[in-house]
């Protein structure tokens, strides 16, 4: 009787160790090939999404290069037109003409028309020179173009059907002075296209408006851009990235696979295509799939030993705070760890699951904080995440005084500083500023190159809104005017103005869901901004509005009524008076 219930124990334990050795094996396994699937899925995705901003910043970096490119043959042209023509100026304007070809390597031909449409001078690398011809050239598409819009920009055409050229024409700032009409080799541009790579072997290259290639790193299909069946791929490409929206795969001229981003260059209204071979784009995913691979063989292997370890051992649960922990170290917060045993390792998958669940909450709450305070002061930034309210935000009708400043002559000033100069200027600048609203509360809503928009009383509401808004104004420009100085000083014809109105306006979010920016709408916001233009430096100019509001605390002067742009009937204006703190006191 002994020997038939020792068989039956044995193949109980059989069955139990074969069904928990099968159970914990496709626990294993299982999850090794989804974590694989779902790896290689989120690695091509968090790729392509790398490589989208990767394009996109070098797309928008070469066509800002091209853009400087086109305009510093157009202010090189403006110097040309700057004085009216006068007897016995020919020779001045020839000096000047060549000069200006000897500087501007790119500038085939230099034709001078005076304000009546007549030609005055004409250079040409490649032609005769003349002087005075007095030909009519009122009836040149370029003419009539630059008087109309004081730049022009003609089409790409191809010199001997192989060489891309453009003509730009530049008015003068008097209808006396004339125009400058330039035909532009644009072969040049392949020093600035050469110098752009992605990765190993990615570059760019240039399209105009109908498609044709204007530059490219092999200056060979440059040279036979015009022909519409050999550059049909590349339109095809750039269709495709229209429609894409961000980058777009496709093929080049040679049927190499790639994926581009583009930028469109303005004015000139061409394309820049950046663009990187897809073996080379996505190696790394083939690569992290074939190691992917390999690793899923080993675990299967491992995972059939180690469930049968398991399954006799019985450590389930620690398998699962193993894995818990991975998920929780690579950002899974949301992932908790279901252990129903009342022991030791219950108690830890409790505490587990508790960091867990406030590791999630840390981040949420660091990630609306760095959002809020993008706009808003930190301390209202604080406000709202403590009160949990983002109702604020939302879009309403409200009473809210609007700052715009910017720098006067700034300009002319980066268009002949050094780079590194402008930027040392613009963060000073910046810098001064941020302290002055921060003290302030209230709610920055732009950078426009050297100009900024703040709201006062919107999305927080503050008592008396009027008066705060005139001391911002103020301490704005006190904080400026001892940087104005310093720059004059180093002969930087730098100023600062500020203009400033309040009014019913519609404040909200606006954007989409991953990039959000808070602002204001409406008159009131316009004609702060006309009224920042119009203020000189160290001025400070609000309406009537404005002024009736705080005319018994902060003394004003009426300028009058003038004529803003954008506004059919004039303005009254207020210049406000800024005192030193001393004679304040």
């Amino acid at each position: 009787m002994g020997a038939p219930a020792r068989a039956g124990d044995h193949h109980l334990r059989g069955s139990l160790l074969r069904k928990y050795f099968l159970a914990l094996f496709a626990a294993a396994v299982v999850p090794l090939l989804g974590s694989g699937a779902t790896e290689a899925w989120f690695g091509y995705q968090d790729q392509r999404e790398r490589l989208d901003e990767l394009l996109g910043v070098e797309a928008r970096s070469a066509g800002s290069r091209i853009q400087s490119f086109i305009d510093g043959i157009r202010d090189q042209l403006g110097w040309m037109v700057q004085l009216p023509w006068e007897a016995g100026a020919e020779d001045r304007q020839r000096l000047d003409a060549l000069r200006l070809m000897r500087q501007v390597p790119a500038i085939v031909s230099l034709t001078l028309v005076d304000g009546a449409g007549k030609e005055r001078l004409s250079i040409s690398r490649v032609g005769l020179n003349q002087m005075g011809s007095l030909v009519d050239r009122s009836a040149d598409p370029a003419y009539a173009g630059a008087r109309m819009g004081r730049v022009w920009y003609g089409p790409v055409t191809y010199f001997r059907n192989s060489e891309p050229v453009m003509r730009i024409a530049v008015a003068g700032n008097r209808a006396i002075v004339g125009i400058a009409i330039a035909e532009i080799n644009l072969k040049l541009i392949w020093d600035v296209i050469s110098s752009i790579h992605v990765g190993g072997t990615g570059h760019a290259f240039v399209l105009d408006a109908e498609g044709r290639l204007i530059a490219h790193p092999d200056i060979s299909l440059v040279l036979r851009g015009g022909d519409a069946a050999a550059t049909r791929p590349l339109r095809m490409l750039r269709d495709a990235i229209r429609a894409e929206g961000g980058s777009a795969i496709g093929r080049d001229i040679s049927g190499a696979s790639l994926i581009a981003a583009m930028e469109v260059v303005p004015g000139v209204d061409w394309t820049v295509i950046v663009h990187q071979p897809l073996r080379e784009a996505f190696g790394p995913i083939d690569t992290a799939l074939r190691r992917t691979g390999a690793l899923l063989l080993l675990g299967s292997a491992f995972a059939g030993i180690l469930a049968f370890w398991l399954a006799r051992r019985m450590t389930g649960p620690i398998r699962q705070l193993e894995d818990g922990t991975e998920r929780i170290g690579a950002g899974h917060f949301e992932h908790r760890i279901a252990v129903s045993s009342a022991d030791e390792l219950g108690r830890l998958a409790q505490r587990f699951n508790a960091m867990a669940g406030e590791l999630a909450l840390s981040q949420e709450r660091q990630e609306r904080i760095a959002r809020l305070r993008r706009f808003l002061a930190p301390q209202v930034a604080e406000l709202v995440d403590r009160t949990g309210d983002d109702s604020v935000l939302e879009g309403r009708r409200v009473e809210v005084a609007v700052i715009f400043c910017d720098l006067r002559g700034f300009t002319p000033f980066s268009a002949k500083a050094d780079p590194e100069e402008v930027i040392h200027v613009l963060a000073t600048y910046f810098e001064a500023l941020g302290h002055v609203i921060t003290e302030h509360g209230a709610t920055l809503t732009q950078f426009t190159g050297d100009g900024l928009m703040v709201l006062v009383n919107a999305p927080v509401a503050c008592p008396e809104p009027s008066l705060t808004a005139m001391r911002l104004a103020i301490a704005m420009q006190d904080a400026v005017q001892p940087l104005v100085v310093e720059w004059r000083r180093r002969d930087y014809a730098i100023g600062f103005g500020v203009g400033a109105t309040m009014g019913p306006a519609t404040v909200g979010q606006i954007g989409y869901e991953n990039r959000l920016d808070y602002t204001a709408i409406g008159p009131v916001v316009n004609l702060a901004a006309r009224l920042c233009a119009a203020a000189e430096d160290a001025q400070i100019l609000i309406d009537a509005a404005l002024a009736g509001r705080i005319q018994d605390r902060i003394e004003t002067i009426p300028l009058g009524s003038r004529v803003l742009k954008g506004f059919d009937a004039g303005i009254e204006i207020y210049s406000l008076v800024r005192r030193a703190p001393a004679a304040a006191g």
